[in-house]
């Protein structure tokens, strides 16, 4: 007669193999939990999430000037650090990027750190490092309340309007950079989130950056998709969606041959028949659990 075995009685505790069970546990606990938004409690949210995640060359002007001194957001910065402060057009100036390496865990708390620096560091400073800036509160560097006055370029020739010195490798990077720079518009609607248009060459994307919860903003799409109605008409195609620093942007594949301005009474009649979604409580049914299943399954995730 054979020993009894003592399998199913799990590791024994303490050990290299329980130790190793409890990490990919965390790890896949940690994975599963929903991610950070370091935006939150901004109105200017979904538009501060494009900006670091896919626009190229932006500026937004901050409405009030921190200890007197004019200061703006920016995509990204000579040498991708996170702010500098130089002398311009007769002041100082404190420019901040939201696209920098290495990228930080909180960029919520960076970017509060960085602003706060830029507003009370010297003429021809640069931070370095995210790091290296003071502790600081998002909210209490920037206006909560506050939309951001995005300005889109399809170069990044600011870099030297800002009083960077010219060299013959700046304008190098500055020339590579401008060639690899798909062209990108911010489309004006009165909804919620941030839409932004983008050429890629062979077509043009609607990357929409809402701020509903995902699984809110998921069963509304399942809904339109069931009823047929998750499209912006004539010339776009619902391609799928991405999550990125905590929200769900759904992403729609646009006839590039039109104008981004012309796209935006299609967003907008979208808007309004997501909004009705949204506001919908009611069960879904089979079809539109599918369609959510389907739309769930092509899903990935940029952070």
């Amino acid at each position: 007669m054979g020993k009894k075995s003592k399998r199913g009685s799990g590791p024994r505790p303490g050990s290299n193999r329980a130790e190793r069970i409890a990490e990919r546990r965390a790890r896949a606990e940690q994975s599963a939990a929903p991610a950070p938004r370091p935006f939150a409690g901004l109105a200017a949210e979904c538009d501060l999430v494009a900006l670091q995640s896919f626009v190229p060359s932006a500026i937004a002007e901050l409405p009030d000037a921190l200890d007197g001194r004019r200061m703006r957001l920016v995509t990204v910065l000579p040498g991708a650090v996170p702010a500098v402060v130089r002398d311009a057009d007769g002041s100082v100036l404190g420019s901040v990027a939201l696209q920098y390496q290495p990228e930080p865990e909180d960029l919520g708390t960076a970017l509060a750190g960085a602003i706060a620096w830029a507003s009370s560091t010297d003429s021809g400073s640069v931070l370095e490092r995210s790091d290296d800036a003071p502790a600081a509160v998002l909210t209490e560097v920037l206006d909560p309340a506050a939309a951001l006055d995005i300005v889109v370029h399809d170069d990044f020739d600011w870099w030297l309007a800002d009083g960077a010195e010219s060299n013959p490798q700046l304008e190098q990077v500055i020339a590579q950079a401008r060639e690899a720079i798909m062209p990108t518009a911010r489309i004006a609607v009165d909804a919620p989130g941030a839409p932004w248009w983008v050429d890629a060459g062979d077509r043009a994307h609607l990357r929409w950056v809402r701020p509903e919860s995902e699984d809110d903003m998921m069963v509304a799409l399942a809904r339109l998709s069931a009823a047929g109605e998750l499209t912006l008409g004539d010339g776009s195609k619902f391609a799928g969606s991405f999550r990125t620093h905590g929200l769900l942007v759904p992403v729609f594949d646009l006839d590039n041959d039109m104008h981004p301005d012309e796209w935006q009474a299609p967003v907008s009649a979208f808007a309004a028949r997501l909004a009705d979604a949204l506001a919908d409580t009611s069960e879904l049914t089979a079809a539109q659990r599918r369609s959510r299943d389907g739309i769930r399954g092509r899903q990935v995730t940029l952070r």
